[in-house]
């Protein structure tokens, strides 16, 4: 009889599992996704990228800074 509520159901349960799908490759990616932007970032604003040890641990730095740490190293 009630087949509005049935129709909404459906579509909630389909939304949720949009939702946590989505959810799940955003955090697996996230890392590559942060570092993606960083690296755009860099570009925009005229600094070195650096790559970090894991995913989403890079970071932008000055040249300055580039050759300091590769002195130190």
């Amino acid at each position: 009889m009630n087949k509005k509520g049935q129709a909404l159901v459906e579509y909630v349960l389909i939304i949720a599992i949009i939702s946590v799908i989505t959810v799940s490759i955003v955090s697996y990616f996230g890392g590559y996704l942060k570092d993606t932007i960083t690296k755009t970032s860099c570009e925009l604003i005229d600094k070195v990228y650096v790559e970090g040890s894991k995913p989403g641990e890079a970071e932008c730095i000055t040249k300055q800074e580039l050759e300091k740490r590769q002195k130190n190293e």
